[in-house]
């Protein structure tokens, strides 16, 4: 289940929408020309599953987003916990990335969550928008959209991403600090289960 938190970008002391409803998170995004929508789940897919499967899987879905927004390039990206003891390292590495505010000039950021989960905070129009998307939800963010990704300190995901070139895209950092004064996906994510939990 997907959670939309919006917040005054002066910080997250008052909240300004918090919402659970897919309907209202995709009316709520749309002016701010981001994509939102749910695909249905294949249950038989594995979390880690590799990219042959996935695609084997979501092959309708992944021809018909090409075909609407012209996509040239897809792939999948998985990150799960494992025993390598080199993963804590590249589990850091990997959430830092993308952690600090940036933009991408070059081509919009759209993923699907195969499984797993993340959030994307937005910066815009004064305000900041958590959306903590997991398995089955598409967010497509357009390129300039200020914003920055949590994956959280124990990164578990599996998710195909969209492009119109083949380079991808490349990060331009905006060497703003609002990131740090929001919640983080680790702060979030355990709010959020715990009011499944109650519920």
């Amino acid at each position: 289940m997907t959670l939309l938190t919006t917040w005054p970008e002066s910080g997250p002391e008052s909240v300004v929408r918090r919402t659970s409803d897919p309907a209202e998170i995709a009316e709520a995004l749309k002016p701010l020309g981001v994509r939102y929508e749910q695909w249905p789940v294949r249950e038989d897919v594995p979390f880690d599953a590799d990219s042959e499967t996935v695609f084997a899987a979501y092959g309708p879905e992944i021809d018909r987003l090409n075909a609407e927004e012209g996509f040239t390039t897809v792939d999948v990206l998985g990150l799960h916990p494992s025993d390598d003891p080199e993963f804590p390292a590249k589990a850091k590495a990997a959430r830092e990335k993308f952690l600090q505010e940036h933009t991408h000039d070059d081509d919009d950021e759209v993923r699907f969550f195969v499984s797993g989960s993340g959030i994307f905070y937005l910066h815009v129009n004064g305000e900041v928008h958590a959306v903590f998307c997991e398995k089955g939800d598409l967010l497509g963010v357009p390129r300039g959209t200020t914003h920055w990704f949590d994956m959280g300190t124990k990164p578990s995901f599996t998710a195909i991403r969209f492009f119109h070139e083949e380079d991808g895209w490349i990060g331009n950092f905006t060497g703003s600090t609002i990131a740090g004064r929001f919640p983080d996906y680790d702060t979030i994510a355990a709010g959020y289960e715990a009011d499944r939990a109650a519920a």
